[in-house]
């Protein structure tokens, strides 16, 4: 018998989900068998150990997943975490698209859990890109030189709301989008904003 603990205000996720129910409860169970402590966080189940974000359940339209928080630290000898985008830097999931596969995988998402739980034990930390790796956008960087009063407030906004800056003018596939961006959030930057103040 397991000795895991549901935590009721984590209940109503599962129950009102319209897809991917039976793999949640099959996810749900698997976490809570390592003995993390069941949280809701973000709207989400997320699982804990000593306060500190081990793994979280979500899903999308074609897919569900198992986020792990520092997964770029683990081993993953079968290649089968995901970087969601290339700007993720620590988080990776493990996606499902039905309960067999869950069940195909089952020693494995406990392994991938219990290493999760091994590395938040020791401590470890993801090495984060610092923010003058990131690529400034031409642009961008047309605006920052053009005027020096943009240059001199994004350089004084935190690391944090510079690279949400970058990343979010970056994502732009057109230059007239990543233009209209940066014309929109021009008057957030000067006032010392970040983007989603």
């Amino acid at each position: 018998m397991s000795s895991y603990k549901m935590n009721p205000k984590v209940d109503f996720y599962f129950t009102k989900a319209s897809k991917w129910q039976e793999e949640y409860l099959m996810l749900r169970h698997l976490a809570l068998n390592s003995t993390l402590t069941e949280e809701l966080k973000w709207g989400v189940p997320c699982y804990t150990f000593q306060n500190a974000n081990v793994v979280l359940i979500h899903g999308f339209k074609d897919y569900c997943a198992l986020l792990f928080h520092k997964g770029a630290l683990l081993k993953d000898p079968k290649g089968l975490l995901i970087q969601q985008t290339e700007n993720v830097q620590a988080a990776r999931q493990l996606r499902f698209t039905s309960v067999q596969e869950i069940v195909k995988l089952k020693s494995i998402i406990s392994a991938y859990i219990k290493e999760a739980i091994a590395i938040e034990k020791s401590g470890l930390k993801v090495e984060f890109k610092k923010t003058t790796a990131f690529k400034i956008p031409d642009e961008f960087q047309l605006q920052l030189d053009m005027h020096p009063g943009l240059e001199t407030a994004f350089k004084t906004l935190t690391p944090g709301r510079q690279r949400a800056y970058l990343l979010y003018f970056s994502s732009a596939k057109q230059s007239a989008t990543r233009q209209a961006r940066i014309q929109k959030y021009i008057p957030h930057i000067l006032k010392g904003k970040g983007i989603d103040d």
